[in-house]
């Protein structure tokens, strides 16, 4: 599957963003999604995963409670809606679909990436 995200932006520290990403093929309601940020001079790391119904969802310890993860399968998107952003959530942020059952919080069993959006917050 091919995935493309958007909606990143700069935001002033306690704003808001949602990010989408749009997804091609037929089999993307079989899919989990996940997102994964990167920030500079860091290694990547997980921010919100969900699974394949939508019926379950999970969080870094970092954005829960401040994070939502969604998905429309009926457009092929899943979202990130982002609220009370802090200076350390500044990142590039990817999705990503993993095509087995099971919801995981490891990048590496993940198969397919978008190209990643930019987030930045300031203070």
């Amino acid at each position: 599957v091919q995935l493309q995200a958007s909606g990143g932006g700069l935001v002033q520290a306690g704003g808001s963003l949602r990010l989408s990403c749009a997804a091609s093929g037929r089999t993307f309601s079989r899919y989990v999604m996940g997102w994964f940020r990167q920030a500079p001079g860091k290694e990547r790391e997980f921010v919100a995963a969900i699974s394949w119904s939508g019926g379950s969802t999970y969080y870094a310890h970092s954005v829960r409670g401040r994070f939502t993860i969604s998905r429309d399968n009926a457009k092929n998107t899943v979202y990130l809606q982002m609220n009370s952003l802090k200076p350390e959530d500044t990142a590039v942020y990817y999705c990503a679909a993993d095509r087995r059952d099971s919801v995981s919080v490891s990048g590496t069993t993940y198969d397919d990436w978008g190209q990643g959006t930019q987030v930045t917050v300031s203070s």
